[in-house]
């Protein structure tokens, strides 16, 4: 199998691995959820009703230590935010690992077991505090602005506090933030302009003939979704969440699964990453809307001198959503700046370029080829068979800190002006325009991951053989 490779200048995000921290937060969730019965309840249903574990969920901690927890932590990796939290306690983010973050509040007394803090508080995220209150039926008011950068509902616990929250675009820890109230984010009508926004995004034209005339209608759609907003972050919240629900209407799998986390009231809260894919021509295009909505452009692959594509990874440090966007890609541009500078079609494409003639571009018509969310991977696969049928492709990755795998692929239809344009240009042959007309060709995945030791990064080699073992022409 060809190796993937990251470029030289990308060597800050070759991920690690953080066993000591693992444990350690471990310890911590474990004794916070010990001191909440419902929190107790609602871990032990996880795995078997959502196919989950409680960690995945959990958004920060707040405990008790002081300075010499914060030390603790800075040794595992975690660094103090400039962030205020409301009960005076410092915040703190693990920047190289995918840890949940910490509050540490003034020693109020002797620390824990082992110089761990005692967990006054665990947060856990969701998408909707509402739907979570009334799934358990709770009873609970929700504290929060409707539409707001943060939502909360509280159930008291024997010796810990267990809370559900919602954020917007926002890492704070204040229901109504001043900063944001200052930004116009808190104004009376702020609700209904996020609530247009997003109506925006979810009733855009994702159709065209012309992809670059699809392209530049979705740009100007964009700038008129962030000006409803008021604020690109925000805006960037609500885009995917219409991307998602775009996604979960072409994929059953993600329908059922979407189902079963929903019934516990937690969407999908757990997202890992989204994967676009995009054509060579319109890369550096969809690359320039994603970071007018705040991205950041992370590490870059090429997947050696046979495998045919690369993909660049997108972060954005305030929702905390990732892109895995990729495309065709020819051995002597691996070292090029593809997210920049605009590639020509190659005479033949490889599996991505084939995907997106067949549908369309990720950001129009086809909508993502797959999200991943983390999960616990054996009770993922037996509980979506189980319940509907839905079929797991074998992993291609099968790591202690690292297992992947996608769901059977939804087969999609396949337009004839899609096949017969593919077909006047060579991509196809004529039996291969006859079974796509007849048969479709694959098109959507969710995709089941289980992450170990806040390990953050990609299986490099292993994409390159999904990738291929999901070419249309295989199927």
């Amino acid at each position: 199998m060809p190796a993937l490779t990251v470029r030289e200048a990308d060597r800050s995000f070759e991920w690690q691995r953080w066993p000591q921290a693992e444990a350690f937060v471990g310890r911590l969730i474990a004794g916070g959820v010990e001191g909440n019965r419902f929190a107790t309840g609602l871990a032990a249903r996880l795995p078997a009703e959502t196919g989950t574990a409680l960690p995945v969920w959990v958004d920060h901690l707040v405990i008790t230590g002081g300075g010499s927890l914060e030390r603790t932590l800075a040794g595992l990796g975690y660094e103090r935010e400039a962030i205020r939290h409301p009960r005076g306690g410092t915040v703190h983010a693990h920047r190289g690992g995918l840890f949940p973050r910490i509050v540490v509040l003034p020693d109020a007394g002797a620390a824990g077991e082992e110089g761990v803090g005692e967990v006054a508080e665990v947060a856990i995220k969701v998408e909707s505090v509402a739907d979570f209150v009334r799934a358990h039926d709770l009873g609970l008011e929700v504290v929060g602005q409707p539409m707001g950068p943060y939502r909360t509902a509280t159930v008291p616990g024997e010796a810990t506090s267990f809370t559900a929250l919602e954020r917007r675009a926002y890492r704070g820890f204040e229901p109504f933030p001043g900063d944001l109230a200052r930004d116009g984010r808190m104004r009376p009508q702020a609700a209904r302009d996020a609530l247009a926004a997003l109506d925006l995004w979810r009733a855009r034209r994702r159709r065209f003939d012309d992809d670059g005339e699809g392209i530049r209608a979705t740009r100007a759609t964009l700038e008129r979704a962030i000006e409803l907003a008021g604020d690109r972050d925000l805006a960037c919240h609500l885009i995917f969440q219409a991307e998602r629900e775009y996604w979960q209407s072409r994929n059953l799998a993600a329908r059922v699964q979407k189902e079963r986390q929903d019934r516990l009231g937690l969407g999908w809260a757990n997202h890992d990453h989204h994967t676009f894919r995009c054509s060579r021509r319109s890369f550096p295009d969809i690359m320039a809307m994603f970071i007018r909505l705040g991205f950041s452009l992370r590490e870059r692959f090429h997947a050696g001198r046979h495998a045919g594509w690369g993909a660049q990874v997108l972060e954005h440090e305030t929702t905390g959503i990732v892109i895995f966007a990729d495309l065709d890609l020819a051995p002597e541009e691996a070292t090029q700046d593809f997210a920049r500078h605009r590639l020509e079609d190659l005479p033949r494409p490889s599996t991505v370029g084939l995907w997106v003639a067949l549908h369309g571009e990720s950001i129009l018509d086809a909508g993502m080829h797959h999200l991943e969310a983390q999960f616990e991977f054996d009770a993922l696969k037996e509980g979506l068979e189980e319940e509907a049928g839905i079929k797991t492709m074998a992993p291609f990755s099968d790591f202690p800190f690292l297992r992947q795998a996608f769901t059977a692929g939804e087969r999609w239809p396949v337009s004839r002006a899609r096949a017969d344009r593919a077909l006047a240009m060579g991509y196809i042959s004529d039996a291969e325009h006859a079974k796509f007309l007849r048969d479709g060709a694959l098109g959507s995945h969710l995709e089941n991951l289980q992450r170990r030791e806040g390990y953050k990064g990609f299986n490099q080699q292993a994409v390159s053989a999904i990738i291929a073992a999901t070419d249309p022409r295989l199927h």
